[in-house]
C-alpha cells in the first residue's frame, strides 16, 4: 500500500499511563466473519503481519482528537490510539466509525462515557436534559458556575455533558473576557472563582477542550487565570516568566510556522502541567491523563518534524563544528540537541533507532568529540547528557566509531580518552559529572552489550583496542598518585589538565626483618626499605601521594572501575595487573586517611582473590602483597568498623575456600602477627587448615619408598622457593656451566639421604634464625611489616643478598651443588628482566615438558 493518507502508528495505553507505540502500518475498514461487523484493520507496512483488529462497536465511545488521533477504550484499562500521518485519512476512518454508530461526524465523540452506576439512571433521564443547562456568563454568576463545574467532577456522565455544553456554546473564550475584566477591576472574589472554574474544566480530562484553551488566544489567559489560586496570599507571577523570562531561542531559523507554534504550545502546557497545577490526589490522578497525553503526541510530532528537516539539522552540525562559531552560539546549539535528545525519550523503541541513527549519519559523535574538550562548562555538561543518551541507546554505536577512528587519529584525540579525560578533570568537589562519565564507560566496557557475529566478535576487537589506547590514560592518576618515579609524573601532569602534589618524606629503615624481606623492592612505592642494588635510590614511604578529598573520591571511581574490569575482561586486565604490577600500586592506597578509598583497594584485591586464579595467587604471594592489607588491620587496631570486618571477610574467604597457596603463604609469614586476634576464629582455622595439608604431605611422603622419593615427591612451590632461590643466583654467577640437577648425576642412589640430612639441617638453622627475626612491634601486642617484594621479585628475580646458615660437614663427600647450597650465595647484582627459568615455578614443568630445575627439593616437606 502506498496511499499515505491511512498510514498509522497504533498505540496502547500501559499501567504507567503512557503510550506504547505497536507498530507503523496502513488501516482500513471492512467487514470481518469472524467478529461479525464491520473492523478497523491495520497491516504493517514492513511486512503485512496483522497489528491491530478491531471491531467498531457501537457502544463504544470513540474520540477523534487534534485532527489526526482517534481514540477509544476496547475493555477495562485497555486504551487504543491511531494517530494518523494526514488529517484526510483520520477524517475518512472517523466518518466510517460514525457511520457504523449512525452519528454525525462532525462530532467529537461519538457516545457519552458512562460507568455502570449511572448507566440505569442515565436511561430514564429525558431527552431534554441531555445537555447541562449553563448559567450566563456574567460576574455575578461565577461563584454558580465554580459551584457547577465543581459538583460534576465527581461523575463521569455529568462531567461528558458539562464538556459538550461548554464546547458547543463556546464558552471558555466568555469566561476568559471575565477573567480580563476581573483583573482590570482587581475582583480578586471574581480571580479565586476563576481560579476554580479553569481548574476545574481542565480535570474535565477532554481533548476538545484541550485544543482551545491551549491555543495561542487563549492560553496565557489560561495561565493568568491559574495564578489566583485562593490558598495562596499573594498571586504567582507565572505569566510574566513566561513572557519574559522563558526565552525561545532559534539556535537555527525555523521556518515551519507550524514546528514553531507546537513547540511554543508544548512548552506552555508541560508547565502548566509541572509547576502551575498541584500534584493530583489519588482521586485526581487520572483526571490529567488527557493532558499528558496531548504532551506526548506534541513531543512526538515535534521530533517526527524536526528528524524529517534534514537541511535544518545539517546546518545545526555545520555550525556546531565550525572553528568561527562564538562561544555563545556553541552553547545554545549544544543545548537545543540535549533538548532535542530529551524529547527523543518520549519516543517507543523503533522510533527512536530511527531517530538515533539519523543523529549518526549526520555526524553527532566527531561533534562530540570536540564540544566536550572545550573549556565551557556547560558546553561539557550538556554534550556528556547528549553522550548519555547515545550510550544508553547503543554502546555498539559508539564502540564502532571510536574504534575506527583509532585507526585514523592519536590516542590523545580518541573520544573516549576525552571522556576519561573530563572524568579526570572534574572540577566539582563532589565529582558528579565524573561519576556519570565513569557510569557510561562502565556501559561501553561491559561485555554483556557486546555483539558476537560469526564474522568478528566485538568482544575481543573492542578489550584490545580498549587495554591498548586507553586502559594508560584511565589508570594515569593512580599510577601517577603511588609513584616515586618524577618522569612518569611529569608526563601526566604534562598530559592531563589536573594539579597533583607530591610530598615525600624519607623513611626510617629497621634494624630487624623478616627473612622474607631480604629480597627488596625494585623501587617501587609501599617499601620503606633502603635499596642495596641501586643505592642511588633514597627510601620512600608509602604514603607518597596527594591524600586530600577530591583526589580520594578521583580515585575510588578508577579503582571501582578495574574492579570491574577483574570481574568481567579475564585475561585483559590479568596481563596489565601483572605487567604493571598495579595491585601493589593499588594497596598503597591502604595507607589514605580517607577509610572508603582504603575499602576500594581492598575490594579490587578481594575481587582478585575472589576468582581463585593460581596466576593471582602467585602474583600475590611472591609479591608479599598481603602486608598493606596486614598492615591495615593491625593499625586499625581493636575498632570494629567496616575496614576491620572487610579485612577479616577477606581472610575468611580464603579459609573456606581453602586456597592452599595463600593459606600457607600467610600462616607461614604472618601468623605470629596474627595468632593474638581472638575474636574471630578466622586465622586459627588458617593455621588449622595448613597443619592438615602438611600432615597430609607428610603422609604421602612416608608412604612412598625412599629410593623414589627424588623424582616423584612434590609439595607447594613456596614451601622452597627461598632454597630454590640460591641455586638460581649461583647459576647467574656460574656463568656458561652446564647445570644438572643432583637427581640426575651419575652417582649412588644411596647419596640421597646424605644430601636429604645436611638439607634438613640447613633448614633447623634457618628456621632457629626465623625465630629471632620475628615482624618488628610498633606497639605493644602489634606487629608491622613492610613490603619486601618488587615486581620483578613475583617473577622470581632476587635483588638482595641472601645468606644461608652452614651446616656441619657430612662424612661422605656429596656434589658441588649441594656444598653451595650451605655456603652463603650471592644474589644477582642485574636489575634488569628475569630469566625465563626464573619465572618458572619450582618443580613446576615448563613449556617443553621438561621439568624446572632442581625440582626434586619440591618432594621435600619442611
Amino acid at each position: 500500500m502506498s496511499d499515505t493518507r491511512r498510514r498509522v502508528k497504533v498505540y496502547t495505553l500501559n499501567e504507567d499511563r503512557q503510550w506504547d507505540d505497536r507498530g507503523t502500518g496502513h488501516v482500513s475498514s471492512t467487514y470481518v466473519e469472524e467478529l461479525k461487523g464491520m473492523s478497523l484493520l491495520v497491516r504493517a507496512e514492513s511486512d503485512g503481519s496483522l497489528l491491530l483488529e478491531s471491531k467498531i462497536n457501537p457502544n463504544t465511545a470513540y474520540q477523534k482528537q487534534q485532527d489526526t488521533l482517534i481514540v477509544w477504550s476496547e475493555a477495562e484499562n485497555y486504551d487504543l490510539a491511531l494517530s494518523f500521518q494526514e488529517k484526510a485519512g483520520c477524517d475518512e476512518i472517523w466518518e466510517k466509525i460514525c457511520q457504523v454508530q449512525g452519528k454525525d461526524p462532525s462530532v467529537e465523540v461519538t457516545q457519552d462515557l458512562i460507568d455502570e452506576s449511572e448507566e440505569e439512571r442515565f436511561e430514564e433521564m429525558p431527552e431534554t436534559s441531555h445537555l447541562i443547562d449553563l448559567p450566563t456568563c456574567e460576574l455575578n454568576k461565577l461563584e454558580e458556575i465554580a459551584d457547577l463545574v465543581t459538583s460534576v467532577l465527581s461523575s463521569p456522565i455529568r462531567r461528558e455533558k458539562l464538556a459538550l455544553a461548554l464546547e458547543n456554546e463556546g464558552y471558555i473564550k466568555k469566561l476568559l473576557q471575565l477573567f480580563q475584566a476581573c483583573e482590570n477591576l482587581e475582583n480578586t472574589e471574581g480571580l479565586h472563582h476563576l481560579y476554580e472554574i479553569i481548574r476545574g474544566i481542565l480535570f474535565l480530562n477532554k481533548a476538545t477542550l484541550f485544543e482551545v484553551m491551549f491555543s495561542d488566544e487563549c492560553i496565557m489567559d489560561v495561565v493568568g487565570c491559574l495564578e489566583y489560586d485562593p490558598a495562596l496570599a499573594q498571586p504567582k507571577r507565572h505569566r510574566e516568566f513566561l513572557t519574559k523570562t522563558a526565552k525561545f531561542k532559534e539556535v537555527i531559523p525555523i521556518t515551519d510556522s507550524e514546528l514553531r507554534q507546537k513547540i511554543h504550545q508544548t512548552y506552555r502546557v508541560q508547565y502548566i502541567q509541572d509547576i502551575i497545577l498541584p500534584t493530583p490526589s489519588v482521586f485526581e490522578e487520572n483526571f490529567l491523563s488527557t493532558l499528558t497525553s496531548f504532551i506526548f503526541f506534541n513531543k512526538v510530532e515535534i521530533v517526527s518534524m524536526l528528524q524529517e528537516d534534514e537541511k535544518f539539522l545539517s546546518e545545526v552540525f555545520a555550525q556546531l563544528t565550525d572553528e568561527a562559531t562564538d562561544d555563545d552560539k556553541r552553547r545554545e546549539l549544544v543545548n537545543f540537541f540535549k533538548e532535542f535528545c530529551a524529547f527523543s525519550q518520549t519516543l517507543q523503541p523503533q522510533n527512536r533507532d530511527a531517530f538515533f541513527k539519523t543523529l549518526a549519519k549526520l555526524g553527532i559523535l566527531p561533534a562530540l568529540e570536540i564540544v566536550m574538550g572545550m573549556d565551557d562548562l556547560q558546553v561539557r555538561s550538556a554534550a556528556t547528557d547528549i553522550f548519555s543518551y547515545l550510550v544508553e541507546f547503543s554502546p555498539s554505536m559508539v564502540r564502532e566509531f571510536v574504534m575506527q577512528e583509532a585507526q585514523q587519529s592519536d590516542d590523545d584525540i580518541l573520544l573516549i580518552n576525552v571522556v576519561i579525560e573530563q572524568m579526570i578533570c572534574d572540577t566539582d568537589p563532589e565529582l558528579g559529572g565524573a561519576v556519570q562519565l565513569m557510569g557510561l564507560l562502565r556501559t561501553l566496557i561491559d561485555p554483556e552489550n557486546m555483539l558476537a557475529t560469526t564474522n568478528k566478535t566485538e568482544k575481543s576487537e573492542f578489550l584490545n583496542f580498549f587495554y591498548n589506547h586507553c586502559m594508560h590514560v584511565l589508570t594515569a592518576p593512580l599510577l601517577t598518585n603511588t609513584s616515586e618515579d618524577k618522569c612518569e609524573k611529569d608526563f601526566f601532569l604534562k598530559h592531563y589538565r589536573y594539579s597533583w602534589s607530591f610530598v615525600c618524606t624519607p623513611s626510617h629503615s629497621h634494624s630487624h626483618s623478616t627473612p622474607s624481606s631480604s629480597i627488596s623492592q625494585d623501587n617501587i612505592v609501599g617499601s620503606n626499605k633502603n635499596n642495596t642494588i641501586c643505592p642511588e635510590t633514597l627510601p620512600r614511604t608509602p604514603q607518597c601521594h596527594q591524600d586530600n578529598y577530591q583526589t580520594a573520591q578521583l580515585l575510588a571511581l578508577i579503582l571501582e572501575l578495574l574492579t570491574f574490569c577483574v570481574e568481567h575482561h579475564t585475561y585483559h586486565i590479568k596481563n596489565y595487573i601483572m605487567n604493571k604490577d598495579l595491585l601493589r600500586r593499588v594497596l598503597v592506597l591502604m595507607n589514605s586517611k580517607h577509610t572508603f578509598l582504603a575499602l576500594c583497594a581492598l575490594r579490587f584485591m578481594r575481587r582478585i582473590i575472589g576468582l581463585k586464579d593460581e596466576f593471582y595467587n602467585r602474583y600475590i604471594t611472591k609479591g608479599n602483597l598481603f602486608e598493606p592489607v596486614i598492615n591495615a588491620l593491625l593499625d586499625n587496631g581493636t575498632r570494629y568498623n567496616l575496614l576491620n570486618s572487610a579485612v577479616i571477610e577477606l581472610f575468611e574467604f580464603i579459609r573456606v575456600e581453602d586456597i592452599k597457596s595463600l593459606t600457607a603463604h600467610i600462616v607461614e609469614n604472618f601468623y605470629k602477627a596474627l595468632e593474638s586476634i581472638e575474636y574471630v576464629q578466622t586465622f586459627k582455622g588458617l593455621k588449622t587448615k595448613y597443619e592438615q595439608e602438611k600432615d597430609r604431605q607428610n603422609q604421602k611422603l612416608n608412604s612412598v619408598p625412599s629410593i623414589l622419593r627424588s623424582n616423584r615427591f612434590r609439595r607447594d612451590a613456596k614451601a622452597l622457593e627461598e632454597d630454590e632461590e640460591m641455586w638460581f643466583n649461583e647459576d647467574e654467577e656460574e656463568e656458561g656451566k652446564v647445570v644438572v640437577a643432583p637427581a640426575e648425576k651419575s652417582k649412588p642412589e644411596d647419596d640421597f639421604p646424605d644430601n636429604y640430612e645436611k638439607f634438613m639441617e640447613t633448614k633447623k638453622a634457618k628456621e632457629s634464625e626465623d625465630k629471632e627475626n620475628l615482624p618488628k612491634r610498633t606497639s605493644p601486642g602489634g606487629f608491622k611489616f613492610t613490603f619486601s617484594h618488587s615486581a620483578s621479585a613475583a617473577n622470581g628475580t632476587n635483588s638482595k643478598s641472601v645468606v644461608a646458615q652452614t651446616p656441619p660437614a657430612t662424612s661422605n663427600g656429596s656434589s658441588s651443588k649441594t656444598t653451595n647450597l650451605a655456603t652463603s650465595v650471592t644474589a644477582t647484582k642485574d636489575c634488569g628482566r628475569p630469566r625465563q627459568e626464573d619465572r618458572l615455578s619450582p618443580g613446576v614443568q615448563d613449556q617443553s615438558g621438561q621439568q624446572g630445575k632442581f625440582g626434586w627439593l619440591s618432594g621435600l616437606s619442611r
